[in-house]
């Protein structure tokens, strides 16, 4: 009943984010002139509320759900609680990708939702999350310092690689990408929501069907696979289900990390270690804390933005350190 509350009350907390963080900017926004809009009149407040905030506010939910959730699912696969997409080389390795298609015209292509950005991105985080997944076959597997090491080595290649490719980019066609780089909502609108949903949809549903077999998987492998569970075949959709859903969000957003790390850990605490509840809890907390820390990277620093990548960074890193301090 308690930890049915608990769900309650996150979902609560979602739905308010949903309603009450639009109206958050450097704007100060007029309820009745943002009603108006809804008949058909145009009205300034109505066009900052419908085609920029909400879009952004809706973005922020959605990424940070399935940056949550992938973080959750790939703390269990490698039974690690200091696992996520950004840790693991993941996001960096996407976010590459990404920055390669927007960067060279001869890469980018466009469909509707679909673009060579979110390909790229695909192929990035793939290839970064194969090399981390080569660590574990190895004889004796890989230890979990080797693993972090080993991700947060990828991440900084691909940030450099970034850097250097920047190098060669004119500083006007740079300023376009800044944000992005730094890890950004503000160039949310209603076609880049349907972008990430393209890609992160399909990684959420993937990882969601694997959930009856993650609280197995927690014990080890060898008592999962003697409760029947195909450990390969829930590993090998793991990696896929939260490589899609991490490429959607850098292919639009850029790197943001440790959303993956500071939510399955804070939902943890608050339902208990049981993934049926950790993974809904999971995108529900993760989606709500990037809206918010988005508001309020906006608000703290109007008319100015603060990009939400930085705000996570700077509460996620010292939870990163206690974390690794803690396990050491």
């Amino acid at each position: 009943m308690i930890k049915n509350r608990k769900i309650q009350a996150l979902a609560a907390v979602f739905g308010l984010f949903f309603i009450m963080l639009p109206w958050i900017g450097s704007e100060k926004l007029e309820i009745r002139e943002v009603l108006t809009f809804l008949t058909g009149e145009w009205t300034a407040d109505g066009m900052i509320f419908f085609q920029i905030r909400l879009p952004r506010v809706w973005m922020g939910l959605l990424a940070g759900g399935a940056l949550a959730m992938a973080g959750a699912a790939l703390q269990v696969m490698f039974r690690n609680p200091l696992a996520e997409p950004w840790t693991l080389g993941i996001a960096g390795g996407a976010s590459l990708g990404a920055f390669l298609a927007r960067v060279c015209p001869f890469l980018w292509f466009a469909a509707g939702p679909l673009n060579t950005s979110q390909l790229l991105a695909l192929a990035g985080a793939g290839g970064a999350l194969a090399l981390v997944l080569s660590l574990t076959r190895r004889p004796g597997g890989a230890g979990a310092q080797t693993l972090l090491l080993a991700g947060v080595t990828i991440g900084v290649i691909s940030g450099g690689a970034i850097m250097v490719i920047s190098g060669f980019i004119s500083p006007w066609k740079l300023a376009e990408f800044h944000r992005w780089l730094l890890g950004g909502l503000d160039a949310a609108d209603w076609r880049q929501v349907g972008t990430l949903a393209v890609l992160a949809v399909p990684g959420l549903a993937i990882l969601a069907a694997q959930t009856r077999a993650y609280n197995p998987l927690g014990l080890g492998e060898e008592m999962a696979a003697g409760q029947g569970v195909d450990v390969a075949r829930v590993r090998r959709w793991t990696a896929i289900g939260a490589g899609i859903a991490s490429a959607g969000v850098a292919a639009v957003a850029g790197p943001i990390g440790f959303v993956g790390l500071l939510a399955p850990h804070a939902v943890r605490r608050l339902v208990g270690p049981d993934m049926r509840l950790v993974m809904p809890c999971s995108f529900l907390f993760g989606g709500a804390l990037l809206a918010a820390c988005d508001a309020c990277g906006r608000w703290a620093a109007s008319p100015l933005e603060v990009p939400v990548g930085a705000v996570t960074a700077v509460l996620g890193g010292p939870l990163f350190l206690w974390l690794l301090a803690r396990r050491r």
